[in-house]
C-alpha cells in the first residue's frame, strides 16, 4: 500500500514568478495536487509507478520540452531509498498555443509512468523527490512540489499506470521511418539543425520537437515542413557559450506529431 508522507505545493515560491498584475488571489486554491501511484514490480526487477498530478480545471503542465518559453520539468529523486535510476514513460501530450507560442502538455490531469530501478534488487524501495515544473492557463506559474511514498513489490498492476503506458508516441521505424538524416551549419550563437525525414505522413498538422541529450542546450521550435514523402524540420541549436560547438547525431531525439493525438518517437540521426 502506498504511504504518501508528504505532498505540498510551495505557493510562495509561486508567487515569487508571478508577474505583477497577477495577485495570490487570482490563483485557485487547489492549483495542482500530486500523489506516487505505486504501481507493481516488473519482471526485471524495477517498480513500475506513476507520478499523479491533478490540476485545476483548464491549467496544464508542460511535457519534457516545454517549447521556447516553457519551464521544463525537473525531478530530484536524491531523497529516496534505494533508488539507482528513474525512468519516465512520457503519454503523447496534446498541443496548445498560449501569446503566440506552441508547447506540448497535459490538461487537467497526468498520471506519468516512472519506472524505478533499485539499487539493492529484492529490497525495499521509497520514493522521496522535489519536483519542479511550470502550469498554465492565460499565465504561466512555476511550481515546486515534495511527493513520497514506500513502493510496495507486491502491488497490483494499476489500470492507470497501464493507460498511460498505452499513451505514449510509437517508434519511427514502425510506422514505417525508412531514413533520418541530419545536417548542421554554424550560426552566430550555435548551430542549425536540419532534419530530413523520409516517413508516410502521421496526421494533418504534422510538427516535430527536436530535443537533444544535454539539456543546457536551448533548441527553438522546430519549423517543420512536408515535402512529399519527406518531413523537414530545421531547428537552431544554442548553447551556454553562444558559439557553434561540436555535434553528436546520436544525441538527436525527434518527436513527430500528427495532429491528430498520434505521435512518433526517434532516437538519432545520420549524416
Amino acid at each position: 500500500m502506498i504511504n504518501a508522507r508528504t505532498i505540498a505545493l510551495a505557493l510562495p515560491a509561486v508567487l515569487a514568478f508571478l508577474p505583477a498584475m497577477v495577485a495570490a488571489q487570482d490563483l485557485p486554491a487547489n492549483l495542482v495536487a500530486a500523489e506516487i501511484r505505486g504501481g507493481w514490480r516488473t519482471e526485471s526487477g524495477t517498480q513500475m509507478a506513476a507520478l499523479h498530478l491533478t490540476l485545476a480545471p483548464g491549467w496544464k503542465t508542460y511535457w519534457r520540452a516545454p517549447g521556447e518559453a516553457g519551464i521544463p520539468p525537473q525531478f530530484d529523486w536524491s531523497g529516496s531509498s534505494n533508488i539507482a535510476g528513474a525512468a519516465i514513460h512520457w503519454p503523447v501530450p496534446e498541443l496548445f498555443e498560449l501569446n503566440g507560442l506552441r508547447f506540448a502538455g497535459y490538461r487537467d490531469e497526468l498520471v506519468l509512468p516512472i519506472e524505478f530501478r533499485p539499487a539493492a534488487p529484492g529490497q525495499p524501495m521509497a520514493v522521496a523527490a522535489r519536483i519542479d515544473l511550470g502550469v498554465c492557463e492565460t499565465v504561466c506559474v512555476p511550481v515546486s512540489l515534495d511527493v513520497a511514498a514506500d513502493l510496495d513489490p507486491a502491488g497490483a498492476s494499476d489500470p492507470m499506470i497501464r493507460a498511460a503506458l498505452a499513451r505514449q508516441p510509437e517508434p519511427a521505424a514502425a510506422v514505417g521511418l525508412s531514413r533520418a538524416r541530419c545536417s548542421v551549419e554554424p550560426i552566430r550563437d550555435g548551430l542549425r539543425l536540419t532534419s530530413e525525414l523520409t516517413m508516410p505522413r502521421i496526421g494533418p498538422e504534422e510538427f516535430a520537437v527536436v530535443e537533444l541529450a544535454d539539456r543546457s542546450i536551448w533548441v527553438s521550435q522546430a519549423e517543420t515542413v512536408r515535402d512529399g514523402g519527406e518531413l523537414v524540420a530545421v531547428a537552431d541549436l544554442v548553447p551556454s557559450t553562444a558559439a557553434p560547438f561540436a555535434f553528436d547525431r546520436s544525441s538527436v531525439q525527434i518527436t513527430v506529431f500528427g495532429g491528430s493525438g498520434r505521435a512518433v518517437d526517434l532516437q538519432g540521426c545520420t549524416g
